[in-house]
């Protein structure tokens, strides 16, 4: 991999994060709708973004549709990774909205480790010392929270354990980012809209302006901008590195709950946070380092 791929997907990854940590606070705007109101729209919003990011990949698009429908084994590896991806998706904008945001924000300081040792372990790729560190300090703050609360929230084990799947799935397809991207929101888009319909958010949206006119809008660009630099980040780097680079968007998330949702931060927490944005640091140290060091 070269230094301009290497350079290409740090960028991606790192606004992805940026991009995913407003989305967080987002939320608190988009009052009265509920966390899965503002997840089928985020959907119904996302599906237009997604087309026109796909302009100049149209015939891709339409071949893949095409074998598809052609071939129910791939459709089902595309459903599998489309479920995946909403269940995510859903967790993350209803984990605002009840005062949850800084378990999703634990899952998202695992979820790097989880995304390292499977790089390791499973697709064999190398470690050097910082990222190693990394891991280690890692390791320390899951010890730490495992010793005082005996276990884990279940929306951080949902975030943790939920994306690497997903990530076999995408690589094991093999299929342009931006592509897969969009056929997943299409398998997507008609469950939300039922949703949608069901829960009667049309009506309730169509009295309120700035909702369907502004908000919801923006929430869709938002979600298109930051899933898709996500995916093509995930492209650029190998799979170790692509994970660590999650600790961004971790530490980004806890800042949003803390000062922007308002959610309880404790001296406690300090003993599982703290080496884990030591593994923040490692992490930046081993990305500004020379390739050949």
């Amino acid at each position: 991999m070269n230094q301009h791929d290497l350079g290409r997907g740090i960028a991606l990854s790192v606004v992805a994060s940026a991009l995913f940590a407003l989305m967080s606070g987002y939320t608190k705007w988009l009052a009265p709708l509920d966390g899965l109101d503002i997840f089928a729209w985020c959907i119904v919003w996302t599906l237009p973004g997604a087309l026109v990011a796909l302009r100049n990949r149209w015939p891709q698009l339409c071949t893949l549709v095409s074998k598809l429908a052609k071939t129910p084994y791939l459709l089902l590896a595309f459903a599998a990774g489309a479920a995946l991806l909403g269940l995510q998706l859903w967790i993350f904008l209803w984990a605002p909205l009840h005062g949850r945001a800084l378990e999703v924000s634990l899952g998202y300081f695992l979820l790097p480790l989880a995304m390292v040792l499977l790089g390791r372990f499973h697709y064999g790729e190398r470690l050097d010392r910082f990222q190693w560190g990394g891991v280690a300090a890692a390791a320390v703050g899951v010890a730490h929270e495992l010793i005082v609360t005996h276990a884990f929230a279940w929306p951080t084990l949902v975030v943790m354990l939920g994306y690497p799947p997903y990530f076999m799935i995408r690589r094991r397809l093999n299929v342009d980012p931006l592509v897969s991207f969009a056929v997943e929101i299409m398998l997507i888009a008609p469950v939300a809209a039922i949703m949608l319909f069901v829960r009667g958010s049309f009506t309730e949206v169509a009295g309120a302006p700035h909702l369907w006119m502004l908000l919801l809008p923006g929430l869709g660009a938002l979600s298109t901008i930051a899933l898709a630099s996500y995916l093509r980040a995930s492209r650029h780097l190998p799979l170790a590195l692509f994970g660590i680079l999650g600790y961004v968007e971790s530490v980004l998330l806890v800042g949003v709950a803390v000062l922007l949702l308002g959610e309880p931060f404790s001296a406690r927490q300090l003993g599982t946070y703290v080496p884990i944005w030591i593994a923040v640091v490692l992490t930046g140290v081993h990305s500004a380092r020379p390739r050949d060091a």
